[in-house]
């Protein structure tokens, strides 16, 4: 059985602390090891350069292949499904990435109020400064709005350290102005992830979220499979993954996050299931 990932405790005023400790993952830690070993076995045998060079190469393939699954632990905490106290009140979280889009993310909101849903939407800093009425709507119907960097540059995990946080800080402060809260939740363009990003969350006091399954909403244009995509052992504490920006047109030019949404709702009514935001699934 898949371990369930823990949440941050959130305060009454569902903030977060301005920083939590970071510990390193056994695998960072190993990393650190395998690099200062390799230092010192060149200063005591310049001859073994080739095979140090080797090693380090294979630590830098192999947390390269970690930051590049999204549900992996490897390289910090992840929540991927909601913790246990949620599971047990059948509640899942719904996750949109990329927005506010000015079509596509009302015409959402208007269909999660059809069903008394809510929902997390991870917003791009810089899109929410173009909209800050669309991200302001989105926190008066009730659902949460975190951290999915400021510009989503695609070179992302690639980043040192300071353009990282810069990336983070930039959207947290943005989103902080227009909604008055804090995010409390981080999810990295396309789930790829560098193995300096949570020392980064850590300081600014965010917790890392991927998902359980995702519904590939920017590449596939048939609302059918991303359907069976998103509801195949559909469960109590399930963490869903779809987008509101940019949307993928159906073959009919309907976004099919808009396809698909309605009939998602349909399942998760049948299935007794209650769609949360993960600020209220992670609350104390």
């Amino acid at each position: 059985m898949e371990q369930t990932s823990h949440c941050n405790t959130l305060d009454e005023g569902h903030r977060v602390s301005s920083g939590r400790d970071w510990r390193p993952t056994p695998a960072i830690r190993v990393s650190v090891a395998v690099h200062l070993t390799g230092l010192a076995g060149v200063a005591l045998d310049p001859v073994s350069w080739d095979y140090i060079v080797a090693a380090l190469a294979g630590n830098h393939l192999a947390l390269g292949l970690a930051g590049m699954w999204p549900r992996s632990t490897l390289l910090g905490s992840n929540l991927r499904r909601l913790p246990e106290d949620s599971v047990c009140r059948r509640e899942i979280a719904l996750t949109f990435d990329d927005g506010p889009d000015p079509v596509v993310t009302p015409r959402v909101l208007d269909v999660l109020d059809q069903y008394r849903a809510k929902a997390t939407f991870f917003c791009i800093g810089s899109k929410a400064a173009v909209y800050p009425a669309i991200i302001q709507d989105m926190v008066r119907r009730g659902h949460s709005v975190e951290n999915h960097t400021h510009t989503h540059p695609a070179a992302f995990a690639t980043y040192g350290v300071r353009r990282l946080r810069r990336e983070i800080e930039d959207s947290q402060e943005t989103l902080t102005a227009i909604c008055g809260r804090k995010p409390a939740f981080f999810r990295a363009p396309a789930g790829v992830r560098s193995p300096l990003l949570d020392p980064v969350l850590a300081r600014l006091g965010l917790q890392y979220v991927s998902w359980t399954r995702r519904a590939f909403d920017t590449v596939d244009r048939n609302p059918l499979t991303v359907l069976r995509r998103l509801v195949r052992k559909l469960a109590a504490g399930d963490v869903l993954a779809l987008h509101d920006g940019p949307a993928k047109r159906a073959r009919d030019q309907a976004p099919v996050v808009l396809e698909v949404l309605p009939r998602l709702m349909d399942q998760i009514e049948a299935g007794k299931l209650t769609p949360v935001s993960l600020i209220t699934a992670c609350r104390s």
